[in-house]
């Protein structure tokens, strides 16, 4: 490898066994690290497609990191840029991963005073939600529980904000919801009456 790029490009050893291929086994890792925690969020919404292509684009790039890394085993570079890309690929992954806001989640909304106006606010924008009452330290207190793409939950929060200041609200995860379960299987029962008409 070093005779070829001296001799194709007059890059010195040194320079690549001491920049370039750092560098590279840096950006290889940023890479990889990247893919792997968006693959994470796949599997956790229980993606099959997308999550086992992100899999192997991630194995890949990681066996590419990992030879140069054996292959320069006494270049303490190699293992700085190692770890380097190992931190920075999980700050950009965690970053992409938030502008994309691929999934659901579940809001559950803490609020003491009436919540006519936010009810109405709700309907108006075709949001489903679930009110209980219940009673906590200060009395009593409105408990709405909604299922919200996590692509709407940053305006549906300043709207909660807006209406309710002081409300109390915890957010968590969900892997699936009941209502896309049987709109597929309705896609699927439509798909296989397509495929037996056109066999008969």
């Amino acid at each position: 490898m070093e005779e070829f790029f001296f001799n194709n490009f007059g890059i010195s050893p040194e320079i690549l066994n001491y920049v370039i291929l750092p560098l590279l086994i840096f950006f290889a890792r940023v890479g990889d690290v990247t893919i792997s925690t968006i693959r994470i969020i796949f599997v956790m919404n229980g993606n099959r497609i997308i999550a086992p292509i992100l899999g192997f684009f991630e194995a890949f790039i990681w066996l590419l990191a990992i030879g140069q890394i054996f292959s320069n085993i006494d270049n303490i570079w190699s293992y700085v840029a190692y770890a380097g890309g190992f931190a920075v690929g999980t700050f950009v992954g965690i970053t992409i991963e938030e502008k994309l806001a691929y999934g659901k989640v579940v809001l559950r909304l803490f609020a003491p005073d009436n919540v006519d106006n936010l009810i109405g606010f709700l309907e108006e924008n075709d949001y489903r939600y679930s009110m209980l009452d219940a009673t906590g330290r200060k009395g009593k207190v409105n408990v709405l529980f909604m299922v919200v793409k996590r692509n709407n939950l940053k305006s549906l929060l300043n709207s909660i904000d807006s209406f309710h200041p002081k409300a109390f609200y915890t957010i968590e995860g969900v892997k699936q919801v009941s209502d896309e379960v049987h709109a597929k299987s309705k896609v699927r029962k439509r798909r296989l009456r397509r495929l037996q008409t056109k066999r008969r």
